[in-house]
């Protein structure tokens, strides 16, 4: 089906109105042998709180944006290459229900759809999109996949030495290895990550320390056996966005 529609009037006219509907700060979506699969409106785990925004599936990428005008304007586009995404159910918690982490080695964060159905669908469909675009290129599935930041509202006091409180001085700040949300002096060096960025990033001092002795898997495994293990931890895969940048500690 995805074969046939590659190159029909109904699908370029689709992708079209996805491209102005981002204007001119958006990046040109039309090539040869694009589809879109499927739209909607998704919850996003974000740095602060939960937010909708628009998603689209192509057959290669995953683009979402913030709603300015729905169904008319998006801006803050991100562009997301199908073949670095692993997915995972997550459980339901509180009101956040029918989620699955989309995870990729540059970007890791939490959705949830209005319903169990709305879920499986955009699960099947991804899954299937990611399988078709593997078994084409010959490549195999990413295990690496960048780290999954702890909400702000999540820790009162820093994650990693338990005493220092948080207070509008004593600011949060992200480790970029592991996630969690740790204070000034717990994360005061910078170790680069190449799938992240191009520059060093601020990392705790306990990932720095394991990066330092080569036990990269080690650092990431800590955050991966934490999330698994803790019912509420289900709800802590968050990423930057809008106010959540990079820049953003």
């Amino acid at each position: 089906m995805v074969d046939r529609l590659a190159n029909s009037e109904a699908n370029t006219r689709r992708i079209s109105i996805v491209e102005n509907c981002f204007g001119a700060a958006g990046q040109p979506l039309t090539i040869p042998g694009r589809v879109l699969i499927g739209e909607g409106v998704l919850t996003k785990l974000c740095r602060k709180k939960p937010k909708a925004r628009q998603f689209f599936l192509f057959n290669d990428i995953l683009v979402y944006g913030n709603i300015v005008i729905q169904k008319k304007k998006y801006n803050k586009q991100h562009i997301i290459p199908l073949e670095n995404v692993t997915i995972d159910s997550i459980q339901d918690e509180g009101d956040l229900r029918n989620g699955w982490l989309i995870k990729t080695p540059t970007k890791s964060f939490a959705v949830y759809a209005a319903t169990a159905t709305e879920k499986s669908e955009w699960m099947n469909h991804i899954n299937k999109c990611v399988s078709d675009l593997l078994s084409k290129s010959g490549k195999t599935p990413s295990n690496e996949h960048a780290a999954v930041w702890v909400p702000d509202s999540e820790a009162t006091v820093c994650m990693r030495c338990q005493k220092a409180k948080f207070t509008p001085v004593n600011r949060r700040h992200h480790c970029r290895k592991c996630g969690f949300v740790v204070c000034g002096p717990c994360s005061e060096k910078r170790f680069l990550l190449p799938s992240q960025s191009s520059k060093p990033v601020r990392i705790c001092d306990f990932c720095y320390d394991l990066l330092s002795t080569g036990e990269m898997t080690a650092c990431q495994s800590t955050r991966a056996d934490s999330y698994s293990q803790s019912p509420k931890s289900s709800l802590n895969d968050v990423s930057d966005d809008d106010d959540d940048e990079d820049s953003s500690d």
